[in-house]
């Protein structure tokens, strides 16, 4: 479910689908402002590709991956990242769709987002971790302030069709794990990358035993908003490149 077959090598240019190979040299909104900075970037992305191997992704995730290895230099990545198979083109068919909200654990994944490449895509970022009634609900139902966030995004009617990235609190992904299942919410894709060591594994293990919701989770307990971070803005990068073979005809 989660996981394609194993190529030779890692994955060229050619083997690229369309919208990842014309990211590359095309796309604008969600590429670096200066020249330097996207030579810079498109080395570090070459240097990966030489680098990692054989991997098991298929073209669409690839870069998604790669991304991540690129925020961390850490290739264990290549093969802890796992994808629902639906989970790229959900993605790319939430930004593409437009005005699709982004509902964080915590305030870094909001702050990492480009404000920019949101705005060229109509979403916006919401976050409610430090929120006063969250703090009081905590306390009084001794749960995480991670569990009444999520609670709070779904009593605001956030969920349903967003996409959520989690990279800090295996709380948040396991009550959310639980409003899949319990009270059918429905977002287009979780992000499911929360680090550490208490449930951390566990709590994306949960996330991927569902088929209900697509999902992209790095299995273990490696993790973080970093890597949130880093995977939306590679299918940002993949949605803008869509839109221009869109309008190229």
């Amino acid at each position: 479910m989660a996981i394609t077959t194993v190529p030779s090598m890692a994955t060229p240019m050619n083997m690229l689908t369309p919208e990842a190979g014309a990211a590359m040299n095309t796309n604008t909104v969600t590429e670096q402002l200066t020249a330097a900075g996207r030579a810079i970037e498109h080395d570090s992305f070459a240097i990966i590709d030489a680098e990692v191997g054989a991997h098991a992704y298929g073209a669409g995730e690839w870069p998604v991956v790669r991304r991540m290895i690129h925020a961390n230099a850490d290739f264990d990545f290549n093969g802890l990242t796992a994808f629902h198979t639906d989970a790229v083109e959900a993605g790319l068919a939430a930004i593409l769709g437009g005005g699709t909200q982004i509902v964080a654990d915590v305030e870094m994944i909001c702050v990492g987002l480009s404000a920019s490449r949101l705005a060229h895509f109509g979403m916006r970022t919401h976050q409610f971790i430090s929120d006063t009634d969250v703090i009081e609900r905590a306390r009084a139902e001794d749960t995480t302030r991670a569990v009444q966030a999520m609670r709070k995004a779904h009593r605001l009617g956030l969920l349903d069709g967003a996409i959520v990235g989690i990279g800090n609190a295996p709380t948040a992904l396991i009550e959310l794990v639980r409003l899949i299942r319990d009270e059918g919410v429905r977002p287009a894709l979780v992000v499911g990358m929360p680090v550490g060591f208490v449930s951390a594994a566990e709590s994306k293990d949960l996330m991927a035993e569902l088929d209900e919701v697509p999902w992209i989770v790095i299995r273990g307990r490696k993790g973080g908003s970093t890597l949130v971070v880093a995977a939306i803005h590679a299918l940002l990068g993949l949605a803008e490149a869509r839109q221009l073979q869109a309008l190229q005809g």
